[in-house]
């Protein structure tokens, strides 16, 4: 009985499961007037429409296009037409948003949307960061800070990286870390980007890593992308002064 009861469990929670949504790309640059093709992969196919919201720094989400992906009909929102946008499917889990011809004032996040029917809930992708400049964007500028010794006392060690990136970036930046040529998936806390007096924004990424790693003067590296542009900084304990 007991076996059966948890059998029943494992197949309800797999039921309930929440769909995973994937868009790619994390973030994207394209010069205005250029066409913008975003993915969103839904994982499984309800039959339901996928839909898509913008949404700039501190403002509130724009409803900006639906796929109805039974019949493929397509629903825009208020400010939004086939003039400039569209939304088509590839497949029955893989959709697109496109904007024909950029403008700079696109530059914001997108977001797709799908009903999970399995969990009766709505779930949101990720977001890709759409960046549109009307010129060459620098690389973002890196600085990496290794632990303090009073940190390290308590057995603990956090990695920051500040990162400075140019005004045309909206500051829209994928930061992420790298230990031993593997991705970091833990201990990382990345704040909103914070636009400067000189009008560029800073970001501040921290990676909380255990004394003993640092000390065994593993390499840590700092990548911060704007799409095509991507800057990297490591550190390692060797490299370091710690105060």
């Amino acid at each position: 009985m007991l076996g059966t009861l948890c059998t029943l469990i494992t197949a309800l929670t797999y039921v309930d499961a929440v769909i995973v949504l994937t868009q790619t790309p994390a973030v994207h640059t394209v010069s205005t007037g250029q066409e913008v093709v975003l993915n969103c992969n839904i994982e499984r196919d309800d039959g339901i429409a996928v839909r898509w919201y913008k949404q700039v720094p501190g403002g509130t989400p724009q409803y900006v296009v639906s796929f109805l992906g039974k019949d493929g009909s397509i629903i825009f929102g208020t400010g939004f037409s086939s003039t400039r946008f569209n939304s088509k499917a590839s497949s029955n889990i893989d959709y697109q948003f496109i904007i024909k011809r950029a403008e700079t004032g696109d530059s914001a996040v997108y977001y797709c949307l799908t009903w999970d029917s399995s969990a009766n809930e709505e779930v949101f992708g990720p977001g890709t960061k759409l960046i549109v400049t009307s010129s060459s964007l620098s690389p973002p500028v890196l600085t990496v800070f290794p632990p303090s010794s009073a940190e390290l006392q308590s057995n603990t060690a956090t990695l920051v990286c500040l990162s400075i990136l140019p005004s045309g970036s909206k500051g829209f930046a994928d930061v992420s870390w790298v230990s031993g040529g593997s991705p970091v998936s833990s201990g990382i806390s990345t704040s909103t980007a914070v636009q400067k007096p000189d009008q560029t924004f800073q970001i501040s990424s921290y990676l909380a890593i255990q004394a003993s790693d640092w000390n065994m003067d593993k390499v840590y590296t700092c990548k911060v992308s704007l799409g095509s542009q991507t800057s990297e900084k490591n550190i390692k304990k060797s490299n370091c002064h710690t105060e």
